[in-house]
């Protein structure tokens, strides 16, 4: 496996700024994790564009969005008509996504694209990176400044961006980052 699987959101950026992120950090592979690989706003990361600029610079393209992307047409893991982020990451099909993306791990240096510049907007952290960290793999998220943040700060940053009491002597650590997961998951209010 390699150090770490990286995340990074296209945002508004040029494809070729995008490109020069992931070279940064020795990118080999991208994983596209949208559940629909288009964009009306930035046409330049539609599935088959950006697949075309990411060979010309030597990384592969793999889309993942029917396996760990944030919509379902499965109503069972829905509540309200909303997708549940908690029920959809033990459904047999994330987990084949997420054994996907351990699998592309072994080989290359795999980062997970979705739109939103801001990891903790969007499912890749807030669903897949969660999922994967709590597998004990480490998980980078790439900033559009070119810095990385490990999970563990982001789930930092989250914690206290929902403004959650930390851990005391009731309440774990872990009930902790859960409560700010479901906060920020619940009714799949992040974009995916």
């Amino acid at each position: 496996m390699a150090d770490a699987v990286y995340t990074i959101g296209h945002s508004t950026h040029r494809v070729e700024k995008l490109i020069a992120l992931l070279n940064e950090q020795g990118v080999t592979a991208l994983c596209d994790v949208r559940s629909t690989p288009y964009s009306r706003m930035n046409p330049q990361f539609n599935r088959e564009s950006l697949k075309g600029a990411l060979s010309g610079a030597g990384i592969g393209y793999v889309f993942l969005g029917a396996e760990p992307g944030a919509r379902s047409e499965d109503k069972s893991r829905c509540r309200g008509g909303q997708v549940q982020f908690d029920l959809l990451a033990r459904t047999e099909l994330f987990l084949r996504g997420i054994e996907r993306v351990l699998t592309g791990a072994r080989r290359y240096r795999v980062a997970l694209m979705c739109a939103e510049k801001e990891p903790l907007d969007c499912h890749r952290t807030i669903l897949v990176s969660r999922s994967l960290f709590e597998g004990g793999v480490p998980v980078r998220h790439i900033l559009a400044d070119g810095t990385t943040e490990d999970h563990a700060q982001a789930i930092q940053r989250l914690v206290a961006m929902m403004r959650i009491p930390g851990s005391d002597m009731f309440r774990s650590d872990a009930v902790v980052e859960r409560e700010a997961y479901e906060r920020r998951g619940g009714g799949n209010r992040v974009p995916g």
